[in-house]
């Protein structure tokens, strides 16, 4: 199979068995762009952690300095006064029944869902679909709450969840190829610290084994665990 122009300049400044350092990495994916849209940059991390226990399902929140670039359409489910509070707060949508039966018969046109934990019965019995779209709410991850100023403040703000899966890989997005790049090395940064505070007593060996960045259309780089410097 013939190369394209655009593979052929990814093969000669990029080796994928190399670890390159954070900056490195960051410059790289940056400078392997050859779409014209504005593409998502993603980080992978392979984790020394077990899902199967408990203690070691890691599922965490950390704001990113400087966002994801990307907006988030957020749906409250609420009653009362609640409703008054998200929409003032910046909700995209906001209700309680309504909302439910329109999830229940597969509507997903929005990236987060915020509920108060009243909705949590009638919302509950939606977790086969809303599960394996990522939308379910939970306390963990800060989406159910009564302050849904401040969750909905933070989730528009760029705040990311970091949740492991069953293979032991944390991905999340955390930035675009516009951003600059000390934007991009801070968000990194930010993601790793976030983990390193939430490492469970029961983790054995290294935690955080592999970290790959990469852009949505660009191959995946491999940093080098050592030059991520936490401030």
């Amino acid at each position: 199979m013939s190369l394209t122009k655009n593979r052929k300049l990814i093969n000669e400044k990029h080796d994928r068995d190399k670890e390159y350092s954070l900056d490195e990495a960051v410059s790289m994916i940056k400078d392997m762009k050859f779409t014209k849209f504005d593409e998502s940059v993603d980080i992978a991390l392979n984790m020394g952690v077990d899902p199967r226990h408990a203690d070691q399902n890691i599922r965490i929140t950390t704001s990113l300095p400087s966002g994801t670039g990307s907006e988030v359409v957020i749906l409250v489910l609420a009653r009362g006064p609640k409703e008054k509070e998200a929409k003032e707060a910046g909700a995209d949508f906001v209700g309680n029944d309504d909302f439910i039966e329109k999830l229940k018969n597969g509507w997903s046109d929005i990236d987060k869902i915020v509920a108060t934990p009243d909705m949590m019965p009638s919302l509950g019995k939606l977790g086969k679909i809303l599960g394996p779209k990522g939308l379910m709410p939970n306390p963990k991850s800060g989406t159910v709450t009564m302050d849904l100023k401040k969750s909905i403040n933070e989730l528009k703000a760029g705040r990311v969840e970091l949740r492991v899966e069953k293979n032991g890989i944390i991905h999340s997005s955390f930035g675009k190829t516009s951003f600059d790049e000390k934007d991009l090395i801070e968000n990194v940064r930010t993601i790793y610290e976030a983990l390193l505070k939430a490492r469970p007593a029961s983790a054995k060996g290294q935690f955080i084994k592999k970290i790959t960045l990469s852009s949505t259309m660009g191959p995946g780089v491999k940093v080098d665990l050592t030059t991520i410097k936490v401030i």
